[in-house]
């Protein structure tokens, strides 16, 4: 009979037990990873051409007109990118996910690569892989560019980097924590809560020397010089991004609020990956071999502890998920091992089809996005943010020849959100709009209407006494129609002509007009 196509990892004789004490060796370097990981990404390019771009994607590009180094939101990376992409080929929206694509690919690696610091072998390694690449968290952030899809590459370098100086007990990998969580924090904040999660973790667990390590302090001076950029424009501008995180926490954003956080924790990998990932997180607190890592599994407890408490959304923690996921596999394997062999494999193997191929399904633009089931919006929000944005336009464009020529003259678009004022960007100039401003976030500061800007197309405000504080008269001229049945922010929107600005701009611009979610 054949052998299987994963190979089980045996588990080690008593002779075979590591020192009392000591971490099991790395397991051997397989292919399979390497493999697995450039499916992923192979994959995520053949399908980054479906449907359209996604609200942030059209703010990015925006974002990467107006260079700084920081925003409201987010810090100088991802805009750059975007920028740098867009120039090399504007409009193509296969380059401008490609490096998401192959980070995705990268994290599916590195999954696997802390599986073989914690002893898997070819069986654990490859298993760890696959449920890395059909992770919701790795399929959802590597179809779209993202700061997403930067903070689980550096939340997962970070990680690998702190399992090898706890195996190896070489504080030199702090250096690489440090370049990681700097690097990361370029994009955003967020790779400070994985620095509190490790520090807390060695601060419960073990070892405490490591607080007082040169190559630590070292570490941490790099993350902190590397980060400093955005720090000091954080600083400068009054840290927004702590405004941002009040409306994330009173769940005036998508995938917030404390309820959905603690949800995501059992559908951002998988169904299936949950008790593996849980088999994990056991195991990294009471098995006695894994003992020099525990500070790992307290890290994610403090992690989640603190997304949970202050109302953050429920993805922040999920690289540490997948860490767990790969301490799971090893565990999984071994169990798969023992006992009725082919039943414990085949429920492995079976448990694939129906808890982690949907993910492919509900997270990948695979269906077509004229016939896109409801329920897949329902689950996965950003699906629906990637539909209809031309479309879009062409309904702002008919309200906008609807004006007498003297008004389309001193007419501007007003949008809700960042989304439409990117894709005014993106698709206004071939239909004859004008320029989109929005007080939303950072597009607050790219530039208020001129002066004398006093007609109006208003989209995106669902609230027309909002814009009858700012305007004499606001009228329903139209709404959004993206000629799709898909349940989207836009899609049958109203759009409103408002005339007689009863402010000036630079009166009610700062104070009125900006908001941030």
């Amino acid at each position: 009979m054949s052998e299987p196509a994963i190979e089980i990892d045996r588990p080690q004789r008593p002779s075979q037990s590591p020192p009392s004490g000591r971490p099991p060796e790395p397991g051997v370097r397989t292919r399979g990873p390497w493999l697995v990981a450039a499916a992923t990404t192979v994959t995520l390019l053949l399908l980054a051409g479906r449907y359209g771009y996604h609200r942030d994607e059209l703010y990015f590009l925006l974002a990467g007109r107006h260079l700084d180094w920081g925003y409201v939101d987010q810090g100088p990376l991802v805009p750059v990118l975007a920028r740098l992409l867009d120039t090399i080929a504007p409009g193509n929206l296969v380059v401008l996910r490609t490096p998401s694509a192959v980070l995705a690919g990268g994290a599916v690696l590195l999954v696997a690569a802390i599986a073989r610091e914690l002893g898997a072998g070819r069986g654990g390694q490859l298993f760890a892989a696959v449920l890395a690449a059909l992770s919701g968290i790795v399929l959802a952030s590597g179809h779209l560019l993202s700061t997403t899809t930067v903070d689980l590459l550096v939340w997962l370098v970070a990680a690998w980097c702190a399992v090898r100086l706890l195996r190896t007990g070489d504080s030199r990998w702090a250096l690489g924590i440090g370049l990681a969580i700097g690097v990361g924090m370029l994009s955003k904040l967020l790779p400070a809560l994985l620095a509190v999660g490790l520090v807390a973790g060695v601060l419960i667990a073990g070892p405490r020397r490591l607080l007082r390590d040169r190559w630590v302090l070292a570490g941490a001076g790099i993350a902190v010089l590397l980060a400093a950029p955005n720090l000091i424009w954080q600083a400068t501008n009054g840290f927004p991004q702590l405004g941002v995180a009040g409306s994330i926490s009173d769940g005036d954003s998508s995938y917030s609020g404390r309820l959905d956080a603690f949800t995501l924790q059992f559908v951002i990998i998988s169904p299936y990956a949950v008790p593996i990932w849980i088999a994990g997180l056991v195991a990294l607190l009471r098995r006695p071999a894994w003992r020099a890592y525990r500070a790992v599994g307290w890290a994610w407890l403090v992690v989640v502890g603190i997304v949970l408490i202050a109302g953050g959304k429920g993805y922040y923690d999920a690289p540490l998920l997948l860490v767990l996921t790969a301490a799971g596999a090893l565990v999984a394997v071994a169990w798969a091992s023992r006992g009725s062999l082919w039943w414990r494999r085949g429920l492995l193997a079976l448990g694939v089809v129906p808890f982690l191929l949907p993910n492919v399904v509900l997270l990948l633009p695979v269906l077509p996005a004229d016939r896109l089931p409801a329920f897949v919006v329902d689950v996965n929000y950003d699906a629906g943010e990637t539909i209809g944005w031309p479309e879009f336009a062409d309904s702002l464009a008919a309200v906008h020849r609807g004006l007498s020529p003297p008004e389309r003259s001193r007419a501007v678009v007003l949008t809700g959100n960042y989304g439409e004022a990117g894709a005014v960007a993106r698709y206004g100039p071939a239909r004859g709009l004008p320029r989109a401003y929005s007080g939303h976030n950072s597009m607050v500061d790219f530039g208020r209407p001129p002066a004398d800007a006093d007609v109006v197309i208003a989209v995106g405000w669902e609230r027309p006494d909002q814009l009858n504080t700012w305007f004499e008269q606001c009228t329903l001229a139209g709404q959004v129609d993206q000629r799709v049945e898909v349940d989207n922010d836009e899609n049958g929107g109203p759009v409103h002509v408002c005339r007689g600005l009863r402010r000036p701009w630079a009166q009610i611009w700062d104070t009125e007009v900006r908001h941030t979610g």
